[in-house]
């Protein structure tokens, strides 16, 4: 049964988050990079000499990684503040004008740093019993995260007492786990909603899985981009194409976790809602460790399309041109991924509604990060050129990544329906889109021609983009 046609508004919807939010980020993150790879240089001139009176190094290490967050998030965080003054949207739930007297104030916020802390608790018990946080680039993020916690713990305190007293409601999630965990004594079971703790937890299970696994893949790839010589690897295409292709995703990589990280309601950043299905759980982590382990990946996985694929620089390595050309191609599609991250600023995160996106690439498709990803792989792996003979295992490529592409179709439906049921907004951006979208429009009047049901030119049926 196909569900009643929504009006496509005459004109895109405002994004909730501006272009130059992610852009003062980016520079920032520039900023530092060139701090980092300057640093031989900058150390020299003011004295500062290596270990054992050697010269000192670029700065490449976990911990420099760790500070490009630092630059990225303090731009986005300031323009956000005065230039966009985010902070006085009503969408944070706060009242500036209130400024509850402490003693009102006190009793809540108390019982919300209970549930704060317990949440915490729970969590670390979660990473101490996990056992894939203990190997490999996992032991970063523990190492980051276990330093954490006592500033965390400390710095929270004042940030709760401060915030209650503009909140406009400030019994939220976190003050109905704490009165669920003090139970019957200073706060009374019948002070706690039990949807309230869902939903609490839905945006605290979010933050701790993909938290700590965006912190642990910062270093690799900030180490590269650091480190290279492009002038050295300009004589190589390949290579180069490379080091561009690692520094979109060192982009990609740094803003997503500061959106990860940075859930706060004075910069509207803050969880509105997580994802209420179940469906939408389980595509997301389909596609992130250690759920992916075994399913998707190198050979021995069960979704392997990459069997004898030696890729598309053993291919074209005997035309300098065309491996230009394809390398081009595979940085604008990494690009558009970086972009469709970039544009996020502070509020980037899966499986959550933090706001309603139209601007960047998401004004011609409304899943370019997923478009442009599943693209790579088919421009980058070349599944269906192998080394070998016969047809089954070039078939056999193609029908996995087709079943990944299938995935991650699932999760963009599911991604819709959460986002149609939270915001009207978003119900103006999807019928928008399936109008005007420059991506988006012609593949919902394909669908609709393919399923007989083609919608009137102002209405459109609810079809995902991609």
């Amino acid at each position: 049964m196909v569900a009643p046609a929504t009006p496509s508004p005459a004109a895109l919807p405002r994004s909730d988050v501006s272009t130059g939010v992610g852009l003062a980020g980016l520079a920032g993150l520039f900023a530092w990079i060139m701090i980092c790879r300057a640093y031989p240089e900058i150390a020299a001139m003011l004295g500062l000499g290596g270990p054992l009176g050697g010269e000192r190094g670029v700065l490449s290490g976990p911990y420099a990684a760790l500070t490009a967050m630092l630059f990225t998030a303090a731009p986005m965080a300031a323009w956000s503040v005065l230039v966009d003054k985010v902070h006085l949207r009503p969408s944070t739930g706060i009242d500036w004008s209130l400024r509850r007297p402490l003693p009102e104030v006190m009793p809540v916020a108390v019982i919300k740093l209970v549930g704060l802390w317990a949440t915490w608790a729970l969590l670390a018990g979660f990473y101490a019993l996990a056992r894939w946080y203990w190997t490999g680039n996992y032991l970063f993020a523990m190492e980051v995260l276990s330093f954490a916690i006592f500033p965390m713990v400390t710095l929270s305190v004042p940030y709760v007492i401060w915030l209650d007293r503009y909140l406009v409601e400030p019994r939220d999630g976190a003050f109905h786990f704490g009165a669920f965990v003090v139970g019957g004594g200073i706060a009374g079971r019948d002070q706690w909603d039990s949807a309230q703790i869902v939903k609490h937890w839905r945006a605290w299970a979010i933050k701790g899985f993909f938290g700590a696994f965006m912190i642990s893949i910062l270093p690799p790839g900030f180490a590269q981009v650091v480190e290279a010589d492009p002038a050295q690897l300009l004589g190589n295409p390949v290579e180069f194409v490379m080091l561009l292709v690692t520094l979109l995703f060192v982009i990609d990589v740094q803003i997503g976790t500061v959106g990860y990280l940075l859930t706060l309601r004075p910069l509207d950043s803050h969880i509105r809602s997580g994802n209420p299905f179940l469906a939408g759980w389980l595509a997301a982590l389909l596609c992130y460790p250690p759920f992916v382990w075994g399913i998707i990946g190198p050979n021995d996985q069960i979704l392997s399309y990459e069997y004898a694929t030696p890729g598309w620089a053993h291919w074209f390595a005997g035309s300098t041109a065309l491996l230009w050309a394809w390398g081009g191609l595979l940085v604008f599609l990494t690009g558009v991924y970086a972009w469709a991250t970039v544009v996020f600023g502070v509020r980037f995160s899966n499986l959550t509604y933090r706001g309603v996106l139209t601007n960047g690439p998401y004004r011609f498709t409304r899943h370019p990060a997923y478009l442009s990803k599943n693209l790579f792989w088919w421009a980058s792996v070349l599944p269906f050129m192998v080394t070998g003979d016969g047809w089954l295992e070039p078939l056999r490529n193609c029908v996995f990544l087709l079943a990944v592409n299938a995935i991650y179709y699932w999760r963009a439906r599911t991604e819709e329906a959460h986002l149609l049921a939270e915001d009207p907004k978003y119900a103006e951006y999807h019928a928008w889109m399936a109008q005007h979208g420059l991506i988006t429009a012609p593949l919902m009047r394909l669908k609709a021609r393919l399923s007989g049901d083609a919608p009137r030119r102002e209405e459109t049926a609810p079809f995902p983009a991609e």
